[in-house]
Parts: structure tokens; C-alpha cells; sequence
């Protein structure tokens, strides 16, 4: 009898994972043609690689042409621990919310180019926005995803518009890159975003980002009324809650 033979392997993927394993070496952020040469890879071959995990968000690339992990590989890293934390940690934070504001509250966590709501407190009244557990929405259509892509930096929002066309849903949808890229980096710095019926008429939301022990973002926090009641004074405790959630998960700024 023959021996069989090893299963095939795939090049792209093994040079993939060469540079990650590269790149996790150094403490800091590297150049093109330090990784390129670690790796033993041609420097456009690397660069081609790099720019494709770019685009997943696995890698990242500083304004100085240095790479690092991104922020997705450490969300990976991190999901065990965050997802049997995340929400034990954040529903006392949102029942509270809830109850002090009277609107639904929406736990949300990132997946690829959308966010998924991962858990809700709703208030007990009569005419509240419903938000379904396990639904989705386009990351540039909700306050918690503008600051996701604004945390990604201009070129994170270049790539997700060029995969998604920015799809208009409403007519306060942001669906330019410019605008987007405006609204996003303004969001990212100032630390809240706003929904100003970007994804449904008459529906209005305010966003933060939680984040973990890693420093990074690993879910999103959201209150969701109708516009004619949301009120701007309202940000500082959304604000409040996502703080107080992500020093519960380790979470120590720099």
C-alpha cells in the first residue's frame, strides 16, 4: 500500500500566518522591509499579504508605513473570556440606564463589516424602539459602528466603503467617504457617536465602544429612542456606562 499523501497545503494562508507570527515578535510597530526579510518574503509578495489582513482587520498600518496586529486578531484572542464576561459585566450597568432614562439599551458586539445586537434591557413602557437580539446592521449606519470604523482610522473606512458602497437607508445616511470618514474620526475623538436617524426614520441613538484588558474595543454600548425624545444631556451617562463596563473587563487607559 502507498502512503498517503499530506494534505495540500494552501501558500497564501501558511505566508499569512508567517508574517502574523513576524509581526507578534516585535514590540512595536514594523517596517515593510523588516517583516519582508523575517519572513523571507519578497517585499511586494509581503506587502499584498499585509494589505489583505489590512482589510480584515487583522493587521494595521500606521500613517509612518508600519504595521502591527490589529484589532480584530486581539478581539479573537480575547472572545472566549469576553463573551462569557461581556454580558453579565454590562447588564447590571444597562438595567440601570434603563431604568434612570427609560429607553432601550443595546449591548452590541462587531462582526466583519456589521455590528450584531448581543443583548438589550428594554423599558417597561408602551412605546419603546424594539431592537432584536441577533440582528444586524451596516456599521455606518449606527453610532457604535462609526466609532468602531473612526477607531480604525481613514484608512479602515476607505476599505469598508469600497467593500459595501455605503448603501443608503434613510436619507440622514452617511454614504460618501468623505462625510463618513468626517463623521467617523470626529465621533473616534470626542468618544460618543450619534445615530440622527441614519438607519430608520425617527429613531435615534447615542454610541460609546467598551472596551477590555487589552485596551481594545471589544463591544459597543447604545441607548435608542425615538428622536423627539433622545436627549443630548443623556451622552454623559451612556458615556458613564460604557467607562464603568470596560474598567469591569479590565479596561486601564493609557
Amino acid at each position: 500500500m502507498s502512503e498517503s499523501k499530506p494534505e495540500a497545503r494552501i501558500q497564501v494562508i501558511d505566508r499569512a500566518a508567517i508574517l502574523l507570527d513576524v509581526i507578534s515578535r516585535y514590540s512595536k510597530p514594523v517596517k515593510l522591509k523588516v517583516l519582508s526579510a523575517d519572513a523571507g518574503l519578497h517585499p511586494s509578495t509581503a506587502y499584498r499579504i499585509l494589505h489583505s489582513l489590512i482589510d480584515n482587520r487583522f493587521v494595521e498600518r500606521s500613517g509612518a508605513g508600519e504595521y502591527r496586529l490589529g484589532q480584530r486578531l486581539l478581539q479573537l484572542s480575547n472572545r472566549l473570556h469576553t463573551d462569557i464576561d461581556l454580558r453579565a459585566v454590562a447588564m447590571p450597568y444597562m438595567a440601570k440606564l434603563r431604568d434612570k432614562l427609560g429607553e432601550t439599551i443595546n449591548l452590541t458586539i462587531r462582526e466583519g463589516d456589521v455590528v450584531i445586537y448581543f443583548d438589550k434591557a428594554t423599558p417597561n413602557r408602551m412605546m419603546h424602539v424594539q431592537q432584536i437580539v441577533g440582528s444586524r446592521a451596516p456599521l455606518h449606519v449606527t453610532g457604535v459602528g462609526k466609532l468602531m470604523l473612526g477607531k480604525g482610522g481613514a484608512q479602515e473606512i476607505a476599505g469598508y466603503a469600497q467593500r459595501t458602497n455605503l448603501p443608503a437607508y434613510t436619507r440622514n445616511t452617511f454614504n460618501s467617504l468623505k462625510a463618513l470618514t468626517e463623521e467617523c474620526l470626529a465621533a473616534a475623538e470626542r468618544g460618543y457617536a450619534l445615530d440622527n436617524e441614519e438607519a430608520e426614520i425617527g429613531v435615534g441613538c447615542i454610541g460609546v465602544l467598551i472596551y477590555d484588558q487589552s485596551n481594545q474595543p471589544v463591544a459597543g454600548l447604545s441607548l435608542s429612542a425615538p428622536m423627539e425624545r433622545r436627549k443630548d444631556e443623556w451622552i454623559e451617562d451612556v458615556v458613564a456606562a460604557g467607562k464603568a463596563i470596560s474598567e469591569q473587563l479590565g479596561y486601564r487607559p493609557e
